[in-house]
């Protein structure tokens, strides 16, 4: 009998981790809504933006681009952008061994030398690093709970800065691409030097008018434009945690449920075993007693 009760606390415990599951896969599905209609809204903007700026050098071949070409100086910031919490799969595990195929193989030289500054968006990925030798020099946290253009394009505006100031040679970012709720795709992603890419447009630059001059209006969209993509990625990310968080939980939950059927199973033929054997014992000793 002591087996059925071990059994029937197993199933009960597993019930309840079941309600768990049950529960922030539904909160992670509320979630994901809000996160990719963000991340849609924000997708066709920066890159509007980048097709004006392509449209402004394409027209002129004097219009220069800031932000295009290595900075003077020798430091490498590696933005990690992962989550918080845990309990949504491979999203920051994935992130991690991404960091560290990197530091191993393009950044090596500069990792070696002590050029690279490790800067971390998310406490999970702080304490994966930490736990592979990988000290970060930054972390931030507060971005992700309420995440605002005006509190992660600071994190941007500081790249900026030290690329003006002759500090900064370049900037990688490394991030939950979303591709949909069940597909997140790693992202490791050149931020500065910035590669304007080619965006066809409807309109002509021709039919434009432009106030003042061509030259000051990249020269004001540019730091507007990195912002604006510093921004996208982290919602990248949000959203990202939101559907691997609800594609896992959504998995935990149908495995409670497929292992409660087998101790169920094992319950009822325990059961049965144990009653078998009381009925036997009962005959046995009504036998005896004839005798």
């Amino acid at each position: 009998m002591a087996n059925l009760k071990d059994i029937r606390t197993r199933i009960g415990a597993i019930k309840t981790t079941r309600q768990v599951t049950s529960a922030m896969k539904m909160v992670s599905a509320a979630r994901l809504k809000k996160a990719q209609d963000d991340v849609d809204h924000i997708r066709p903007y920066t890159s509007h933006l980048l097709g004006i700026i392509n449209d402004m050098v394409s027209a002129r071949e004097d219009v220069k681009i800031n932000y295009t070409m290595p900075g003077k100086g020798d430091k490498v910031v590696l933005w990690v952008i992962a989550s918080n919490r845990g309990l949504c799969g491979a999203f920051n595990s994935n992130v991690v061994k991404a960091v560290q195929n990197l530091l191993k193989t393009d950044l090596r030289e500069e990792y070696k030398n002590g050029d690279v500054e490790i800067r971390v968006l998310g406490k999970q990925a702080w304490k994966m690093l930490r736990a592979r030798n990988i000290i970060p020099h930054i972390r931030e946290e507060g971005q992700l709970v309420d995440p605002s253009f005006e509190k992660i394009s600071m994190l941007a505006e500081e790249l900026l800065d030290e690329y003006d100031l002759g500090i900064l040679k370049r900037s990688i970012v490394v991030y939950n691409e979303f591709i949909n709720a069940a597909v997140q795709q790693v992202q490791v992603q050149q931020f500065l030097p910035i590669a304007i890419p080619e965006v066809k447009r409807d309109k002509p630059i021709s039919k434009y008018i432009l106030e003042p001059d061509r030259q000051t209006i990249v020269n004001d969209l540019m730091p507007k434009t990195l912002r604006s993509l510093f921004y996208q990625v982290v919602l990248d990310s949000i959203a990202s945690e939101h559907g691997a968080r609800m594609t896992s939980m959504h998995k935990a939950t149908d495995n409670a449920t497929d292992l409660i059927k087998d101790l169920q199973l094992s319950y009822n033929k325990a059961r049965q075993t144990a009653i078998t054997n009381e009925l036997i014992e009962i005959t046995s000793g009504a036998e005896a007693l004839k005798k």
